[in-house]
C-alpha cells in the first residue's frame, strides 16, 4: 500500500463516518414519523425518501451540485453530504422497522405509569429499537464506503482531499501499470464492506431475536 492508497482509505472511512453521523438525525426522525403515519402524505414522504435508492448516483450528485454553495462543492464535506443522501433510504427503512416492531401496549403502559414523552423514548423506545437502528447505521456506513457516482460528481476525484477508495480504484484502473494497486484497493474495499455488512447482519439477528414473541 502506497501513501496515496492509505490516504484514500482514511478519506473513505472519514467520509463514511461523517455521512452516517449526518444521516442519523433525519433517519431517526423520518423512521419514527413513517412508523406512525398512514395516508397520502406518508406515501409521498416515503417515495421521496426511497428515491435516492433507485436514482443513478450520478443524477443525485448532479442535483447536489446544482444546489450546494460553491464553497462546499468539490470538498470533503460535499462527499459526506452525497454519501449521506445516497445511503439515507437504508437507514430510514431499518429505523422505521425497529420503531414499528415496538409493542404499542408497552408505550401505553409507560404513559399510564406517568412517564412523559422523553422518558418513554429513553426508557422504552431507545432500548427496543436500538439494534435495528444500529444495523441501519452499519448498513449506511457500508453503503457510504462504496459510494462512487454521486461523490465523483459533487466532490471530484482529488488525491489526498476527496479521493475515496472507489475513486482511487477507478483512477488506478485507468493507469498503465496500475493493476497491482487496483488489486490492493479492491481487497481493501471488499474487507471494509464485508466487516460493515457482517456487523449489520449481527445486529439485525439480535434485533430479530429480541423482537420475536
Amino acid at each position: 500500500m502506497t501513501p496515496a492508497d492509505w490516504d484514500a482509505v482514511v478519506i473513505s472511512v472519514r467520509v463514511a463516518v461523517g455521512a452516517t453521523v449526518l444521516a442519523a438525525g433525519p433517519s431517526l426522525a423520518l423512521g419514527w414519523w413513517l412508523a406512525h403515519r398512514r395516508g397520502p402524505w406518508a406515501s409521498v414522504v416515503e417515495f421521496v425518501v426511497l428515491l435516492p435508492l433507485v436514482l443513478p448516483p450520478v443524477v443525485t450528485g448532479y442535483a447536489l451540485l446544482l444546489v450546494l454553495p460553491r464553497g462546499v462543492a468539490f470538498t470533503w464535506g460535499a462527499g459526506v453530504i452525497a454519501a449521506a443522501i445516497v445511503g439515507l433510504p437504508l437507514f430510514v427503512q431499518l429505523a422505521r422497522a425497529g420503531f414499528e416492531a415496538i409493542d404499542r401496549d408497552l408505550l401505553d403502559a409507560a404513559r399510564v405509569d406517568g412517564a412523559g414523552r422523553w422518558a418513554v423514548a429513553r426508557a422504552v423506545v431507545a432500548p427496543l429499537a436500538a439494534p435495528a437502528v444500529a444495523a441501519g447505521a452499519a448498513l449506511h456506513f457500508a453503503r457510504a464506503l462504496g459510494e462512487f457516482g454521486a461523490t465523483l460528481v459533487v466532490a471530484g476525484n482529488l488525491p489526498g482531499r476527496t479521493q475515496t477508495v472507489p475513486l482511487a480504484l477507478f483512477s488506478r484502473l485507468n493507469q498503465i501499470g496500475g493493476e497491482a494497486a487496483s488489486i490492493r484497493l479492491a481487497v481493501v474495499a471488499i474487507v471494509l464492506a464485508a466487516v460493515s455488512l457482517g456487523l449489520s447482519r449481527v445486529l439485525l439477528r439480535r434485533w430479530t431475536i429480541g423482537a420475536a414473541p
